[in-house]
């Protein structure tokens, strides 16, 4: 896999709209009375369901549907494989709080969502995701699609030029996404945000 030899900018300007407008409120999560403390920031969005937007599973072949996350916590990011810094590091934190977590781990699904379908094909998607994590799930879709979705959650994206060989990077946002079983009540965090931070939430998350 030829990786591109220049880092990529991230682009952290590009503050999703809902934390934007949700930082500070009181949001009770998974319909539980009790006050939570949250290391990562507490918003109200809910989980789309990805079947909408036609993107593909790399581990069945098949379209996501609402269906397959039914009961589990689900954190969502957007990346691409051959990013050669920001998307290892997170889904390094993510793999790392997961593992933390012990049998509770496998109540998580990570859904990583390629930004460049062009190089992130099915099996590229899964043999990357697989190396992380048992609960990671690589998706895919058209550029159309993925457009869309990004959308939908205010990611921003842009592609680099290609060098002489043909690779390039992508900029994008670094934001992940975390939704309780009922796919409501996001929290949003960032490959800043420290596996110990991700791991505490998810548990509280996993508890109801």
């Amino acid at each position: 896999m030829n990786l591109p030899n220049h880092r990529p900018r991230i682009l952290r300007a590009f503050v999703p709209l809902a934390l934007a407008l949700g930082v500070g409120l009181a949001v009770a999560l998974g319909g539980c009375g009790r006050k939570q403390h949250w290391d990562m920031s507490d918003v109200h969005m809910v989980l789309a369901d990805l079947h909408l937007f036609h993107m593909i599973s790399a581990d069945t072949g098949k379209p996501m549907r609402a269906a397959d996350l039914r009961g589990k916590v689900v954190v969502l990011y957007f990346g691409y494989t051959h990013c050669p810094d920001v998307c290892p590091l997170t889904m390094s934190h993510l793999a790392t709080a997961i593992d933390d977590l012990g049998p509770q781990g496998k109540e998580v699904r990570i859904l990583f969502v390629s930004v460049d379908p062009a190089r992130d094909t099915l099996p590229i998607l899964k043999a990357y995701t697989q190396a992380f994590s048992a609960q990671a799930i690589g998706l895919r879709g058209t550029m159309a699609q993925v457009v869309d979705a990004t959308k939908l959650y205010h990611v921003a994206f842009q592609f680099g030029n290609k060098d002489k060989y043909g690779n390039y990077v992508v900029d994008h946002s670094s934001s992940i996404y975390v939704f309780d079983r009922q796919g409501r009540s996001m929290l949003i965090g960032s490959d800043l945000t420290q596996p110990a931070a991700i791991a505490h939430d998810l548990r509280q998350l996993i508890q109801g």
